[in-house]
């Protein structure tokens, strides 16, 4: 028992330490860490276990593995945290009707017990294709270390499980379960004991093996926040600059072009004009929000937001800031809803920096497929009146 929990510690540790690399190298492993009270879960199942003891020392033929005198229905309850998208713990409750296979007789084998097991959770849909809220099917290995207790006869044992956890996302609260179980106990833990002398033998071991199906349901955050891809905004910023500056080139040519031909058809005289104070041109910012969320994803986009606004007491300019969805996700109602409340938070972020409120002209532009990858479309943009 002391080897595999030592293995289980390891394996902890050693997935952490990856997962760190895989967030500096491959950005879909990337996802921002959440608090202590996110991605909490409960589960619940109806179990069905055949069962077999070390009393029965000729082994199991799998045709007699699934006999009714072997076998019972029961139930399950678990609480867990996934700490990352591919490591999780949880604490399993399983029982309470089970047989001590003593004899061909259900009625004889019938005992009452219950098992309490701490397990470790492998995600390997998010470990090895990266984290991605919009998955089905996600694939759960699992082992663990626990206590059983055989009601019927006040016998207890330590023992070991492994599985595998596949759940079937119906939304991002809920799951459909459906979860394969082997577990291992010591001799007796049924009630009956084997008279083998070599105690480390499989066949002094009592065992079973579950099969459950039921809900997971998610407490708190349900999902992972991905990590802001800091370049593609710095290049997002950069084309809005240039695309800024090529406006401004064609209008200074369409004004020498109009200064021109004002020029040929009517001389005017010399006026000799104060000079005018130059003015500061400055590109809109962008602050960026995650799918279907009006909370501002990273607040250090607010600095860029924050020297704008400096901007803009300096030339007594007003400020117009405009909402933005992703048309690919939502219809057109909800996503002008959600253009306007991306629009709002940015607002009061701006007021809170002493901003006159109505100096703050609001904009809800709905869903738009402007920018690519669509992800991009996700933002609100602020920008000198």
């Amino acid at each position: 028992m002391r080897k595999l929990l030592v293995i289980l510690a390891f394996i902890g540790v050693s997935h952490a330490a990856m997962a760190q690399d895989d967030q500096v190298s491959d950005a879909k492993h990337s996802v921002v860490t959440n608090s202590f009270w996110s991605n909490w879960f409960i589960q619940a199942n109806a179990v069905g276990t055949s069962f077999w003891g070390s009393q029965e020392s000729t082994g199991v033929k799998f045709s007699k593995l699934f006999k009714s005198y072997r076998t019972n229905l029961g139930f399950s309850v678990a609480l867990g945290k996934w700490f990352t998208p591919g490591l999780g713990l949880r604490t399993k409750f399983n029982g309470v009707w089970g047989r001590s296979v003593i004899s061909e007789d259900k009625s004889l084998n019938a005992s009452r017990y219950w098992t309490l097991h701490e397990q470790a959770l492998f995600n390997l849909s998010n470990m090895l294709m990266g984290y991605n809220e919009e998955r089905v099917w996600d694939f759960i290995p699992y082992a663990g270390a626990g206590i059983s207790r055989n009601m019927s006869y006040n016998a207890y044992s330590m023992g070991l499980s492994v599985g595998i956890l596949n759940t079937f996302n119906l939304s991002r609260k809920v799951a459909l379960n459906l979860d394969i179980n082997y577990g291992i106990y010591g001799a007796g833990a049924d009630g009956f004991a084997h008279s083998n002398a070599n105690a480390n033998s499989l066949k002094t071991k009592d065992r079973m093996v579950s099969v459950e199906v039921g809900f997971t349901y998610r407490l708190g955050s349900a999902t992972w926040r991905k990590v802001v891809d800091t370049d593609a905004q710095s290049a997002l910023a950069e084309s809005e600059i240039d695309a800024l500056n090529a406006q401004l080139a064609d209008a200074l040519a369409e004004n020498e072009r109009l200064a021109g031909q004002l020029s040929a058809q009517q001389p005017a005289p010399v006026v000799q004009q104060p000079a005018a104070e130059p003015q500061l041109v400055s590109a809109p910012v962008s602050v960026f929000f995650d799918l279907n969320k009006s909370a501002i994803a990273s607040r250090r986009e607010l600095q860029n937001v924050a020297d704008l606004v400096a901007l803009a007491r300096q030339q007594h300019a007003k400020l117009v800031v405009t909402g933005y969805a992703d048309s690919a996700t939502g219809n057109a109602d909800y996503n002008r809803q959600l253009s306007q409340q991306r629009a709002d938070a940015v607002v009061a972020e701006i007021v809170k920096l002493g901003f006159a409120r109505e100096d703050i002209e609001v904009v809800a532009a709905g869903g738009v497929d402007n920018l690519s990858p669509s992800p991009y479309n996700r933002r609100v943009t602020v920008a000198l009146k």
